[in-house]
């Protein structure tokens, strides 16, 4: 375990992704439960990699969900429709991972829906230089669909009960509380925990960076 300063935590991160030797893009998985802070540190850690020269890619699972109608046939509030049913795990692999993966053109496009419109999205094609960074922020992507794609996979942890507070602080002005708590309790963290369960995420990453004090955070570099 290492404690630091968030600045340390990061320069950290930035240097496990200058380690990777790779003939092609550097995909980047950040994983870990909904309302860890998979988003805000993927955000960071590109701001990091900018100010070194790195072209970044920013993308995330939230792109990559299946249309509103293919997402609820266990019902809206169900963990293993969360689970099963939510991502276009295909679609990510096609237009985004495999291209820049080994033996992939680097063309690629970053996101296949809108959530704000429930829309199909075809964003243009665009190319990437085979030093880039994508840094890729979701839930599940240790899932054996996904798990072969990532050059270097970090999980954001924090206890579950936290991630319910900052989700009724993060959705305050868009759902109820008594919705945000359904929500957290029916849904998501019971998918999160059949996820657990079934791929043990935590045994399969490179780096955990614990965050529950983001400010003061403790990672821990795995051996897999």
């Amino acid at each position: 375990m290492e404690h630091g300063t968030r600045d340390e935590m990061l320069r950290r991160l930035a240097d496990a992704v200058g380690s990777v030797a790779a003939a092609h893009p550097t995909r980047v998985a950040v994983d870990g439960p909904p309302a860890t802070g998979k988003t805000t540190l993927a955000d960071e850690l590109a701001v990091v990699l900018r100010e070194q020269g790195r072209d970044v890619i920013r993308a995330t699972i939230d792109d990559f969900l299946l249309p509103r109608a293919q997402r609820y046939p266990r019902g809206e509030y169900s963990a293993e429709g969360c689970y099963h049913d939510t991502h276009d795990r295909d679609a990510l692999n096609r237009v985004l991972l495999d291209p820049l993966g080994p033996g992939g053109d680097r063309r690629f496009q970053p996101a296949v829906y809108d959530h704000t419109t429930d829309a199909v999205l075809s964003p243009p094609v665009t190319s990437a230089p085979a030093d880039a960074v994508l840094l890729f922020d979701g839930v599940f992507l240790m899932r054996p669909e996904l798990i072969d794609r990532w050059d270097l996979r970090i999980f954001v942890s924090t206890t579950l009960e936290r991630t319910v507070e900052r989700a009724l602080i993060r959705e305050s002005r868009v759902s109820s509380r008594a919705d945000v708590e359904r929500r957290w309790r029916e849904r998501y963290i019971p998918s999160q925990r059949l996820y657990l369960a079934a791929v043990r995420p935590t045994d399969r990453v490179d780096i955990i960076v614990h965050n529950d004090e983001p400010q003061r955070p403790v990672w821990e570099t795995r051996t897999r």
